[in-house]
């Protein structure tokens, strides 16, 4: 991996509301790009993440590696897997170069929540027909049981005795984390400003135990999900550039990072969040390493009840994982999400001076993703 960017994170209707999910994907991408040191004409695909894609145009990576300055006869692919989307892309972009498809690949993922549009199905009779929103439809309900969801966070809470207050703590800790991290600069490499923008734009440093536990539960009256213990609707994107170690290395090009190992698994779409509990040791395994080894974890905090179950089951130490905050602070744009983490958790190994990493994702349908990273000694 020679270069790994991402825009700030809007909420929806915020900041970032007047810009489509190519503008996001295409202003990532640039940056990407300037800092990779390669020629975009050179680039030979592009592969992105996108969830919400009514309403954006044909095959939205093609339109922004266009735009980027990557050539005609570059390709370009669009995947969609619900939450893991971004992580994925990058997956794909790394098997195209072990397979000898490609040299260099820009990967990564985009997503405008604000922008998703109504829907309106056909309809034979008279009747006026029913705009539906393509956040929920497509986005925010599972498809196998539909339900929201924030279902299958109740369920993973009351199955894995997640307490309330436990998960409030757990949220209150990523928006403290995040604001120490915005505030001492930690961010600064990773993001790159849109406008005036330059922070992420959910992050409340004021928030409290006595807030969090003011608001009212959502999916069922006698639950334990609430707005503030759940990831965000958010806008954002993230683009990183890969390139086959020994090509860098052979033209003087310095890397951030070597994809080490990749696993997905499937679970309960019912208990789809706990399914990061099955992927990481798998990661770790095809590593080569120990749970010893890992010096940090990146987990999309998509629920806090779902984040602790996984960390407790697994016994991830509280002080290895989402070390400047996560999902519950910054934001969740779905086809985003996993090319965010990867770059976040890159940058948080960067500034501490260590070298193993695995970042992972639940993905709404019953299954995770998973990917462990590997920095060059100092």
């Amino acid at each position: 991996m020679l270069s790994a960017k991402r825009t700030p994170i809007g909420k929806r209707g915020g900041a970032l509301k007047d810009l489509s999910a190519v503008s996001l994907g295409i202003h990532a991408a640039k940056a990407a790009i300037g800092e990779s040191g390669v020629d975009p004409n050179t680039i030979d695909q592009a592969i992105f993440g996108h969830v919400l894609a009514a309403g954006n145009g044909q095959n939205v990576a093609r339109q922004i590696a266009l735009q980027v300055g990557m050539s005609d006869d570059s390709t370009a692919m669009t995947i969609n897997q619900v939450c893991g989307s971004g992580l994925k892309a990058v997956h794909l972009g790394q098997a195209a170069i072990q397979l000898g498809e490609a040299n260099i690949v820009l990967v990564g993922g985009t997503e405008s929540m604000s922008n998703a549009p109504g829907l309106i199905r056909h309809t034979d009779n008279d009747t006026a027909p029913a705009v539906e929103e393509s956040l929920s439809t497509d986005g925010l309900t599972d498809a196998i049981n539909h339900e929201p969801m924030g279902m299958t966070a109740e369920r993973v809470a009351r199955d894995f005795h997640i307490s309330r207050a436990a998960q409030d703590k757990f949220t209150l800790i990523s928006h403290q984390r995040a604001a120490l991290a915005t505030k001492a600069g930690r961010f600064t490499d990773e993001i790159v400003p849109i406008g005036e923008m330059t922070t992420d734009e959910g992050i409340r440093p004021n928030t409290s135990m006595d807030k969090l536990a003011q608001l009212r539960t959502i999916f069922t009256e006698d639950g334990t999900v609430t707005a503030g213990n759940a990831s965000g609707i958010n806008d954002g994107a993230a683009a990183l550039v890969l390139m086959a170690k020994d090509v860098a290395e052979a033209h003087g090009l310095p890397w951030l990072a070597e994809l080490t190992a990749f696993d997905e698994r499937g679970i309960a779409p019912s208990v789809m969040g706990f399914a990061p509990a099955r992927v990481i040791p798998h990661v770790v395994k095809k590593a080569g390493w120990t749970p010893a080894d890992v010096d940090l974890y990146e987990l999309n905090e998509a629920f806090a009840a779902q984040s602790l179950a996984v960390m407790r089951a697994l016994e991830l130490p509280a002080d290895k994982v989402n070390v400047n905050g996560g999902a519950l602070a910054l934001g969740h744009p779905l086809g985003a999400s996993g090319a965010r983490i990867l770059t976040t958790l890159i940058y948080a190994l960067q500034e501490r001076h260590l070298h193993r990493g695995v970042a992972a994702l639940c993905i709404g349908g019953g299954m995770a993703v998973g990917m462990g990273v590997t920095l060059p000694d100092d």
